[in-house]
């Protein structure tokens, strides 16, 4: 009867330790395009069920902090970043840009001013739509048209700043840097010949990578009689009739 009023003894809980592995994670910021050396990566412990498939583990690559000396970064990291193969490259003693230009794609540059380039804010690693303008002479009279030869194409630089630094907010350059494909490459190359060329900034909302590609339909052909005009960012069309 004694025993029956003892209260029941309490429940002791074990707390198992969690599974951790050491990965790669990047030490300090790294920018685009700067050279990675050993004093910016460290080892650090990682949950085993958080750490996904990409990441570089010690017990796979024990030597890694050396292996990724000298590579470049074609993206950037954040202090305590998991570091990613894919987001670095080797240059092999090769400039920087072609180092973090994608497989397949070229770094092509034209003039731009504060006009023809968003006024200053337009930034690396933005994407523009690239608005031609023309004047043609015909039958006695000056016809002015604008068309978009090229749609959602990333800036790589402004002049030879590659990324924003210390708070920039507007870079105003005399050059831009476009990525492009052979085709669009040959295309701006031709537009440059037949007029002006202007920047176009995208927002954030539509502007992502492959949106559209070198497969796109060409466009229709414009009436020379209807004119396009862009002024800050806004279409309008005039006849000319």
């Amino acid at each position: 009867m004694l025993s029956g009023n003892r209260a029941p003894a309490p429940v002791q809980q074990i707390v198992r330790p969690q599974e951790t592995v050491e990965i790669l994670v990047a030490k300090t910021d790294i920018a685009v395009g700067r050279a990675v050396s050993e004093a910016d990566l460290a080892w650090q412990a990682w949950p085993v069920a958080a750490a996904g498939p990409l990441f570089i583990r010690k017990t796979d690559r024990p030597n890694a902090l050396s292996d990724f000396k000298g590579a470049v970064a074609r993206s950037p990291f954040i202090a305590g970043e998991p570091i990613r193969e894919q987001k670095l490259v080797r240059a092999d003693g090769s400039g920087f840009m072609s180092a973090i230009l994608p497989a397949g794609k070229r770094a092509v540059s034209t003039e731009i001013s504060a006009e023809t380039g968003a006024g200053g804010f337009i930034l690396p690693n933005d994407y523009v739509d690239v608005i031609l303008t023309r004047r043609d002479q015909g039958n006695g009279a000056e016809n002015i048209t604008s068309e978009t030869i090229l749609r959602n194409i990333r800036v790589l630089a402004i002049d030879q700043t590659v990324e924003e630094k210390n708070g920039q907010k507007v870079v105003v350059g005399k050059t831009a840097t476009l990525e492009l494909g052979p085709q669009q490459a040959e295309s701006l190359a031709m537009s440059r010949q037949r007029g002006t060329l202007s920047l176009a900034l995208r927002s954030l909302a539509d502007a992502k990578p492959n949106l559209l590609n070198e497969t796109e339909e060409p466009q229709q052909q414009q009436d020379p009689s209807r004119v396009n005009f862009v002024r800050f960012g806004v279409n309008s069309t005039q006849t000319t009739k």
